[in-house]
This record gives structure tokens, C-alpha cells and sequence, in this order.
């Protein structure tokens, strides 16, 4: 995937924002105005919120490459719904609405790549719901796992398991008995819809 950013002449580089954060530094807090969009170059951020009894809630990871505020800057209600925060150190750039504007109109290949984001991400988001909407564990394993192709390649049992909504106890005592009804095979980090 090419960086949205090498897209960009010397003249449009110029209007970018480059800021570097350190591990835990905050960029933006809950009910900040959104007046820019912005594209991690490198790290890893985090969009989370705190519940009325202080526990985290992750709503999203930003990897490099990926943008966020998109969403919101020209919706009607543009305010951050979680603190962004660096998990790594991280640098990114921000683009401000006027210039992400001027781009938008003058470079058509920047243009392009932007609404494919917009549209992967559309895509990306109504998948979230359709798994949100199986309330059974092992009906919303199986239904990820088809909609990989029947091969599943992860890093971890904990960050599968949040990716499914489903709490690591659940997941690996489901991989365990679907191995053992032979539905599933489970190898190193891979697991294959037999």
C-alpha cells in the first residue's frame, strides 16, 4: 500500500503539521474539536475512553499509514469521542481542514487514495457490526473465520480475541473445543477451517 502521503508535491508537503509524541503522550482528549486530519508516518496510537469506574476502553488502534479524524472533521458533531494516545513513540503528520480542502481539489491521485481510505474504512466498519451482531461466541468465531477464507494467521490469542469482542477465556476455550470436535485445526499462529 503507498503512503497517502508520498502522493503529495514538495508545496502540499509543506502544509502538513509534523508532530512527534513519546509513549503515553496524549495528542488530543475526549470532546476536543476535530480541525484536522492526521496520518500516523510511524508508532502506534490508541483511541480510548475511560468508563464512570476507570476502566479503559480501547475503541480503535491506529497503525502507521492509517488516518484518523476523517470522520470527524466534516461531520456535524466534529469532537474526538476518545483520547488519542501513543502506545509507541510515534510521529504523524496533521493536516488542517482548509489545506486537506485545497488538496482534495488539486491533486486528483491524493484524492483518489483518500476515498479509497473512506471507503475501506465504510467497508471495515459495517463488517464490525455485522460480528457485533452474533451474540454467540462460537457463531461469531465461525463466521470471522469464513470470512477469512477458512485461514486464520494471528500474532496473539489476546489481540484475536479482541478483535472478535470476545474476552481471551472465551476465545481459547472455544479454539480448544472446536479442535476437538474437529471443526477447526490450530497450528502455530495459524487456524484453518477444516
Amino acid at each position: 500500500m503507498t503512503n497517502i502521503i508520498e502522493l503529495l508535491s514538495s508545496k502540499e508537503k509543506n502544509r502538513l503539521n509534523i508532530r512527534k509524541l513519546t509513549k503515553g503522550e496524549t495528542l488530543f482528549h475526549e470532546d476536543d474539536l476535530c480541525e484536522e486530519i492526521g496520518i500516523l508516518i510511524k508508532g502506534k496510537l490508541l483511541i480510548a475512553s475511560y468508563l464512570e469506574d476507570g476502566r479503559e476502553m480501547i475503541y480503535n488502534t491506529i497503525e502507521e499509514g492509517m488516518i484518523f479524524g476523517n470522520n470527524l472533521l466534516f461531520s456535524s458533531s466534529p469532537y474526538y469521542k476518545g483520547d488519542i494516545t501513543a502506545e509507541t513513540d510515534s510521529e504523524l503528520c496533521l493536516i488542517r481542514k482548509a489545506d486537506l480542502l485545497e488538496i482534495l481539489k488539486n491533486n486528483e491521485a491524493f484524492l483518489l487514495a483518500y476515498l479509497k481510505i473512506q471507503s475501506d474504512l465504510g467497508k471495515a466498519l459495517n463488517q464490525r457490526i455485522r460480528l457485533l451482531s452474533i451474540a454467540s461466541a462460537r457463531e461469531r468465531f465461525l463466521f470471522y473465520l469464513h470470512e477469512q477464507h477458512g485461514l486464520l494467521q494471528y500474532e496473539s490469542i489476546t489481540r484475536l480475541s479482541k478483535d472478535l469482542y470476545l474476552s481471551r477465556e472465551v476465545l481459547s476455550r472455544l479454539i480448544g473445543i472446536l479442535t476437538k470436535e474437529k471443526i477447526i485445526i490450530k497450528d502455530n499462529k495459524t487456524i484453518r477451517l477444516l
